[in-house]
């Protein structure tokens, strides 16, 4: 009988001094900062915001080919082999393109970086000077990347751009920074044709596809446009090699183009200092990063999240494997039918991913388990409830051999949608809700790491450690960064209040941009410098500090807005609010000063209502038939009023 009493004893004490320890760990600590009065924290192993984890290497030139020397005969960079492209016609008339991919062929490092000398001599061999810049605009893919080095190795700033951008910020983007040289994809290149008459200094087109498309002779007579496909390039640079000009820290590596979804984009300057500081803090708090590490690249490169962390991943000697989020899982929706996707081929251990990826993975996999019912359902509802139970810190959670069961029996087939070795992911780009990230981080058995940043931070700020189980935080100070919370009377948060000290976010430190491009006006609104030197972006946030440094972010200056009768109405607190019906995908709220209450658009989740009008016996001929009924409409709205707490709202 003792013998059984200390076998239940010792594991409940073992995990309430665990438990204890893990709420009682400082992850941030009060910084001495200059600048405006606020509440500053820095990270608690840190004194200082860390520059570079490398001695002697002080530009993302220099480090990649101090990479590729160390990793010389490793994998970094791969693609799948496209056996068929085919077009599906559905019974309603509708093609669909769906892929027949292949095995992962790489590159291994010394490979990849002979790539990148011969693009820079290609490049420089077709006449683009080191004073002219170059702006990608593609997918994500290897060419993509080998670009954004070879330019690196010239000094050539690069101007990234959406694959997805509009025509007019299109437009905008590549004449604002005059650009000469467009490095893009076939699909891309399409575009650029039919703009090629609004465009006022691009000389060089350089396609990555082999295939140019048929009008491209028109744009190299009437605009005396030079188009060249990549392997063309290399195969020139290969020929005439050319020596590299590699950059100082402070020169400017990117000019990033926002998504421009309000008014026109705005590019922000980042020198080769600023993403190396973001580089080098990231490298001090994702664990056992190495070689033996695979990496899921599947987000736009054009955006800071994605191309630090690539930049990351090849400074460590790991492999990064390149997919869209169109081919990513086996049901994807361009992958043909009993073929596999990427990360099934892949098997990654890291990935990124924003919140909208992993609503979706959740999404789908709820799904397929409403579907089934009975008793897999049932089976999963408890493993998923006794696993819940143990990441929330309860004595009496699924442990040690439970767990290892529930992996085996439940969830080991939701690890199999992205490879089943998963190990870590890092979101950022967004919030992410608190039920996803418990959902993720039971289902697939890894740890997410949410991040905060911006691209006028270089994606640095802060970051959520792996033995970090709250939610609702974004984690303590990257080591690059201070962060500090400066009073907003106006909106009533205070560095006084009680119990947490909230206000305006505001980051410092080395990967803090230089400001945005020909806009003096702006920069000089939301960037200062203070008497020390460090330099602080402003960046409309809200935030709060817990006790522990680790900071959540709790509204937006932008968001405030004041209704008829004088309420004060923050947009996304009401979004985020609403978004929790189960009936709804995604909103955007609307309100305005003349008026005394809220508007929601809101795209209904398909799946939740079409079940809901199955079981209500209600017939419907498609989706948008069934959003036309009066029942819908009446059972939406009053699942959205269960969750309505803060406005009047007319929906």
């Amino acid at each position: 009988m003792s013998a059984y009493i200390v076998g239940v004893l010792v594991p409940l004490v073992v995990t309430l001094l665990l438990r204890n320890a893990k709420n009682s760990k400082k992850r941030g600590l009060l910084a001495d900062v200059g600048g405006e009065p606020g509440y500053a924290i820095r990270n608690r192993r840190f004194t200082s915001p860390v520059q570079t984890a490398w001695e002697g290497i002080s530009t993302l030139a220099e480090l990649f080919e101090h990479s590729c020397e160390q990793y010389r005969d490793k994998y970094l960079l791969g693609t799948r082999e496209l056996i068929s492209r085919e077009v599906e016609v559905t019974e309603e008339g509708r093609s669909f393109e769906k892929l027949h991919l292949g095995d992962y062929e790489w590159l291994t490092y010394g490979r990849a970086f002979e790539a990148v000398c011969n693009f820079a001599s290609g490049l420089a061999q077709l006449g683009h000077r080191k004073e002219e810049r170059a702006a990608i605009f593609a997918d994500t893919r290897e060419e993509w990347f080998i670009a954004l080095q070879g330019c690196f190795r010239l000094n050539v700033t690069v101007v990234t751009i959406y694959a997805s951008l509009g025509e007019e910020a299109l437009c905008h983007s590549l004449n604002e920074t005059e650009v000469t040289t467009v490095i893009c994809g076939c699909k891309e290149l399409k575009k650029l044709i039919e703009i090629s008459e609004q465009l006022d200094t691009v000389k060089r087109v350089i396609c990555m596809d082999d295939e140019i498309p048929s009008n491209a002779s028109y744009v190299e007579k009437s605009k005396s446009w030079t188009i060249t496909s990549f392997v063309d390039v290399e195969s020139l640079g290969r020929e005439n090699p050319v020596d590299a000009d590699l950059p100082l820290p402070a020169d400017i590596a990117v000019i990033m183009y926002t998504s421009g979804s309000t008014g026109l984009p705005k590019g922000v300057m980042m020198t080769h200092a600023n993403v190396l500081a973001t580089v080098s803090a990231v490298m001090t708090i994702v664990p056992g990063l190495g070689s033996k590490d695979i990496y899921m690249a599947y987000l736009p490169m054009a955006h800071i999240l994605e191309l630090a962390a690539e930049n990351v991943i090849a400074a460590v000697g790991s492999a990064i494997g390149y997919g869209s989020p169109l081919t990513l899982t086996d049901t994807s929706t361009k992958i043909k039918k009993g073929t596999k996707g990427d990360a099934t081929v892949l098997l990654p251990t890291l990935m990124t991913a924003v919140p909208a990826i992993l609503d979706r993975v959740r999404d789908g996999v709820l799904k397929k388990v409403n579907a089934k019912g009975g008793l897999a359902k049932k089976l999963f509802d408890l493993a998923y409830a006794r696993r819940l139970s143990a990441v929330n810190g309860s004595w009496f959670g699924a442990f040690g051999l439970e767990k290892a069961v529930w992996d085996f029996l439940v969830f080991r087939k939701v690890r199999a949608i992205l490879g089943g070795r998963i190990r870590f992911v890092l979101s950022g780009g967004a919030p992410l809700s608190g039920d996803t990230q418990r959902f993720i981080n039971i289902c697939l058995g890894a740890p997410i790491g949410q991040g905060y940043g911006l691209t006028e931070t270089s994606a640095g700020a802060t970051f959520s450690e792996v033995d970090d189980t709250s939610v609702g935080r974004v984690g303590a100070p990257l080591p690059c960064s201070f962060i500090k919370l400066i009073d907003w009377p106006e909106g009533g948060y205070l560095t006084s209040d009680s119990p947490m000290p909230r206000g305006e976010i505001v980051v410092g430190g080395p990967n803090v941009t230089v400001g945005y491009f020909k806009n003096v006006e702006k920069t000089k609104e939301l960037y200062k410098v203070d008497e020390r030197g460090m330099r602080w972006y402003y960046t409309g946030d809200i935030g709060q500090f817990h006790a522990d440094g680790c900071l959540e972010i709790i509204d937006r200056k932008k968001d405030i807005v004041k209704l008829q009768h004088g309420e004060y109405v923050s947009l996304g607190k009401v979004e985020a609010a609403l978004l929790v019906s189960p009936f709804v995908d995604n909103i955007m709220l609307h309100a305005d000063p003349f008026h005394s209450y809220c508007v929601a658009l809101v795209v209904a989740s398909q799946h939740m209502v079409e079940d809901w009008a199955s079981k209500q016996g209600i017939p419907f001929t498609d989706f948008a038939d069934l959003c036309e009924k009066a029942e819908t409409k009446k059972e939406l709205l009053a699942s959205i009023q269960k969750f309505q707490k803060v406005v009047p709202s007319k929906i």
